[in-house]
């Protein structure tokens, strides 16, 4: 059983900076692509970010893209999103998904695995 733990949201303000972790159960964790999606109230949940298993291939929206980083620990089972330059259209919940496939997706669809979610608000 492979679990996902997200961490890390929060309240802050326009132009601030978080850092989001997830905690991903299971001994595969170094063989999963990984991928961070958001879901604003009344809006479907949109891709962010996707890293691959070796953590040296990246992909990010455009709407994130200069400001969000996406990275990996193998060796701590997690997976960062370091966001900055926050704006108050980043407000949404973030969920943490994991892929057997290894490489990297945008695709919500490619992902067997998700997190509950983590709540990020940006206050203007």
């Amino acid at each position: 059983q492979v679990q996902l733990v997200e961490s890390g949201g929060g309240l802050v303000q326009a132009g601030g900076s978080l850092r989001l972790s997830c905690a991903v159960s299971g001994r595969t964790f170094s063989t999963y692509g990984m991928g961070w999606f958001r879901q604003a109230p009344g809006k479907e949940r949109q891709f962010v970010s996707t890293i691959n298993w070796s953590g040296h291939t990246t992909y990010y929206a455009d709407s994130v893209k200069g400001r969000f980083t996406i990275s990996r620990d193998n060796a701590k089972n997690t997976v960062y999103l370091q966001m900055n330059s926050l704006k108050p259209e980043d407000t949404a919940v973030y969920y943490c998904a994991a892929t057997e496939f290894g490489g990297i997706s945008s695709i919500a669809r490619a992902y067997q695995y998700w997190g509950q979610g983590t709540q990020v608000t940006v206050s203007s």
